[in-house]
């Protein structure tokens, strides 16, 4: 059985820094982000802890594949994608119960 999966987008409160990740398990990922379990971490030093944006995949390697081409953008390009699903930049972090 193939394994979906997830990329997203997270950020500070001020909205000024852009963290794209990938995951199996979106909402224990957000979770981990938003609860700074890795302290080491990029989203972690620079405070990213709302979501802003995902995207979900069949399978983890076209989650991973979506990642890298976000993460080769702009920041303009990243900023796109957050408006048309989040024109507000709220925290969708309520809305993934289950994924």
């Amino acid at each position: 059985m193939e394994r979906g999966g997830y990329t997203y987008i997270m950020t500070n409160k001020n909205n000024t820094i852009l963290y794209t990740g990938v995951s199996s398990r979106l909402r224990d990922r957000v979770y981990e982000h938003k609860t700074g379990k890795y302290k080491k971490s990029f989203s972690y030093r620079y405070n990213c802890h709302k979501l802003v944006y995902y995207e979900g995949f069949v399978s983890i390697e076209e989650a991973i594949a979506r990642e890298k081409q976000i993460k080769a953008g702009s920041r303009e390009k990243k900023e796109e994608l957050i408006n048309k699903m989040n024109p507000e930049w709220l925290d969708l972090y309520d809305q993934i119960e289950d994924l």
